[in-house]
């Protein structure tokens, strides 16, 4: 058994990222190792976030210790915090980096407590190279990856993207694990009723966050091409906007696509997520940057055939012609896939080919891999 520290948002902030630690968190309990939490008292500042809110109205864990400690703008509390784990001793600091704006207070804490010359740092690594850069990105990534013994990346991209740095650091490829903890699938008809949606009607679905690296104007443009819009096939967007919602609305009106879009542009509550899945026949990624992505993984636990763009660790996820499409990140490809997926029929052998690869993801190869990188590095 090992006593280990996971440096990582958690309830009550919300979001994919703390989503999966926490279910990382509980599948380490269940291999035998002792897991606290340190999450984030102030994760970002208000000026720098981007959404309506970062709290979630869901109920915490019941079987995960998490501490709300972490301050991210504060260096006095990086340093308590630091001081604080160094004492505990923990065998593992675990830590999940996804933004640069990050490095400061995660470094800083790992730096601390590792002077007590017994605990090991392995860094979950989302992101190395964001999708948005900022002035500093490369420096304060650099900070973070000498703060740290060893990678784990959920795409080979972000494995190369670490090599642009060093080629010293020990890193482990494990493709994200399936999320498992959103419910059931439910029927078709029933989650479309739930969502008040049309039940005779056909839904490609958009989820989560709206950014504009995920290539919303893709899909959108996609539906306006004639003989996608001359099917009983409709847009639903499902996610907060994190981007200019009125350049998303201009393209609607422009294209007239009024009656092809249902827009629930709000953040998604963990209980209603099985509905938007359950009502779609396809989910649609059409990214013009990526990494990996979590939405491919909700598509394999419900069992949802997927469209994705041929970028970063996307294809490595999605089997082309088994479980969906892989295809350039243009609106003609997007729109040429989708059409072949209705008038093909190709829902019931895609979900087949996707029940089949969803296999290949599970929480407790990622368990495994944290166990043996962590016996690989030496103090």
């Amino acid at each position: 058994m090992k006593k280990i520290v996971f440096l990582t948002p958690a309830h009550p902030l919300r979001g994919g990222i703390a989503s999966s630690s926490e279910r990382l968190a509980q599948e380490l309990q269940a291999a035998g190792h002792e897991v606290t939490i340190y999450s984030f008292s102030l994760q970002y500042p208000s000026v720098l976030f981007p959404g309506k809110t970062q709290y979630s109205s869901d109920a915490a864990p019941r079987d995960l210790t998490i501490q709300t400690k972490i301050n991210s703008i504060n260096p006095l509390n990086w340093l308590q915090v630091g001081n604080e784990i160094r004492n505990l001793k923990p065998d593992l600091i675990l830590t999940r980096y996804w933004l640069p704006f990050m490095s400061p207070s995660l470094s800083t804490i790992i730096r601390r407590a590792k002077k007590n010359g017994h605990t090991k740092a392995i860094a979950i690594a989302d992101n190395i190279i964001p999708h948005e850069s900022r002035l500093f990105d490369e420096s304060l990534t650099r900070y973070f990856i000498n703060s740290v013994d060893a990678f784990i990346v959920m795409s080979r991209s972000v494995a190369a993207d670490i090599k642009t740095f060093t080629d010293k650091k020990r890193t482990r490829y494990i493709p994200h694990p399936i999320y498992d903890n959103y419910g059931e699938l439910t029927e078709k008809n029933i989650a479309k009723q739930e969502l008040g949606l049309e039940v005779a009607t056909q839904y490609v679905l958009f989820f989560g966050f709206i950014r504009d690296y995920k290539g919303l104007d893709l899909l959108l443009r996609a539906f306006a091409h004639k003989d996608l819009r001359a099917k009983n096939i409709k847009l639903l967007i499902a996610g907060e906007y994190y981007s200019n919602e009125a350049y998303y609305q201009q393209i609607i009106k422009q294209l007239r696509l009024q009656s092809k879009v249902v827009l629930h542009t709000e953040f998604i509550p963990h209980d209603k997520v099985k509905y938007y899945f359950g009502a779609a026949d396809i989910i649609s990624q059409p990214y013009k940057t990526a990494t990996q992505s979590g939405i491919s993984q909700l598509a394999y636990h419900f069992e949802k055939p997927m469209l994705v763009t041929n970028v970063g660790g996307l294809p490595e996820i999605v089997e082309h012609g088994k479980v969906g499409y892989v295809v350039p990140p243009n609106e003609q490809e997007i729109s040429e896939a989708l059409l072949d997926f209705y008038e093909n029929k190709r829902e019931e052998e895609m979900t087949a080919g996707v029940r089949e690869n969803k296999l290949k993801f599970s929480w407790a190869k990622m368990t495994e891999g944290i166990e043996e990188l962590e016996g690989f590095v030496r103090l």
